[in-house]
C-alpha cells in the first residue's frame, strides 16, 4: 500500500474485550476491508484485545499499535464533568505492573454492576446480573451492556437515552468506582514503554480555554505525550485549536473514531459519521517518537 495523504487510520477502537461488539479478529478483518493504514485497539482498562491480535498475527497491509484506554482521576484542582480517560499506545502488553493496574480497575468495574442494577430496580427497571452476563458473553461487563438490555426490554428508546436518563455521571443509577490518580496512570503507561495521550478533550466538559490549557500544561509536566485531536465530536475549529495546543506543548497528535460496533451504530470504523479522516502520517509520527 502506498502510504500517502489519502490513507486513513483509526487509533481508537473498542473490541469485545471491553464494551465493543466486534471481536479483535473481526476488527482486523474490517480494517483490511476498509483499507485502513493503521489501527489501535484501545479497550477500557484491559489489554486483552491487543493481546488477541498479536496472538493470531497481523497482516502486512495493516499496521497495528497495541493500546488501552484507562479511566483516571483528573489532577487537582481540575474537576471535569465528563470522562477523564488516558490512552496508552505501543505498550508492552505483558508488562506486569501495567497488567496489575488494569486488573484493579476491572475489579472496580465488576463490583459496581450489581449496585447499578439495584438502583435501576427502584425505578421499575428489572435487569438481572445473569442477563447482563449472557449479553456480554466474554466481554467485560459494564454500563453499555446494561444500557443495551434497557433498550431491548423497552425501558428506554436508545443507549444514549439510558445514559442520559439513568446511567450517566450524576444520574439516578450512576455508581462511581475506583480510579488511579492521573499521574499514576501516565507513569504506568510510560513504564510499560508506551505513549500516554489525553483522550477526547471535548468530552471533559470543560468550556473555558484557559482551564483546558492549564490542564494540558499540568498533564505535560506529569509526562503526557499527546492529545487525541481528531475525534468525531470535534469540530474543525476544535481540531485546529487542539492542534495548536499540541504544538505549543510539543505533544503528539492522535485520532480515532471511538468505534464500539453496535453499541454506537452511528460511528463507523475509520470514518466516524462518514466524513471523518485521521491521516496516516500521525501513525508515522507516533512510531518515530518511540
Amino acid at each position: 500500500m502506498g502510504y500517502n495523504t489519502h490513507v486513513r487510520i483509526d487509533l481508537h477502537i473498542h473490541s469485545t474485550a471491553s464494551d465493543g461488539t466486534l471481536t479483535p479478529s473481526e476488527i482486523l478483518a474490517l480494517a483490511q476491508n476498509l483499507h485502513l493504514g493503521a489501527i489501535a485497539i484501545t479497550d477500557h482498562d484491559t489489554l486483552d484485545g491487543s493481546k488477541d491480535v498479536l496472538s493470531f498475527g497481523i497482516p502486512p497491509s495493516v499496521k497495528f499499535l497495541t493500546g488501552v484506554e484507562i479511566s483516571s482521576e483528573p489532577p487537582p484542582p481540575f474537576s471535569p464533568t465528563g470522562s477523564f480517560h488516558i490512552l496508552g499506545y505501543a505498550v508492552d502488553v505483558d508488562h506486569p505492573d501495567l497488567n496489575h493496574t488494569l486488573s484493579k480497575l476491572r475489579d472496580s468495574r465488576k463490583s459496581r454492576n450489581p449496585q447499578i442494577l439495584k438502583l435501576l430496580s427502584r425505578f421499575g427497571i428489572e435487569i438481572t446480573l445473569d442477563e447482563v452476563r449472557n449479553l456480554a458473553g466474554d466481554s467485560q461487563l459494564g454500563r453499555p451492556h446494561i444500557a443495551q438490555l434497557m433498550v431491548e426490554k423497552g425501558y428506554v428508546q436508545s443507549i444514549n437515552a439510558a445514559f442520559d436518563e439513568y446511567l450517566g455521571n450524576g444520574k439516578p443509577a450512576y455508581v462511581d468506582r475506583f480510579r488511579f490518580e492521573c499521574e499514576e496512570t501516565i507513569n504506568a503507561i510510560l513504564n510499560a514503554g508506551g505513549i500516554p495521550v489525553l483522550a477526547h478533550p471535548l468530552l471533559l466538559g470543560i468550556k473555558e480555554n484557559d482551564i483546558i490549557e492549564d490542564l494540558i500544561a499540568v498533564l505535560t509536566e506529569m509526562g503526557l505525550k499527546g492529545i487525541e485531536v481528531y475525534y468525531p465530536e470535534h469540530t474543525k475549529n476544535l481540531i485546529a485549536y487542539y492542534s495548536r495546543l499540541a504544538s505549543h506543548y510539543n505533544l503528539l497528535i492522535t485520532g480515532g473514531t471511538d468505534f464500539h460496533g453496535d453499541i454506537k451504530p452511528e460511528i463507523k470504523m475509520g470514518i466516524g459519521k462518514g466524513d471523518f479522516f485521521v491521516p496516516y502520517e500521525l501513525y508515522e509520527k507516533l512510531i518515530s517518537s518511540l
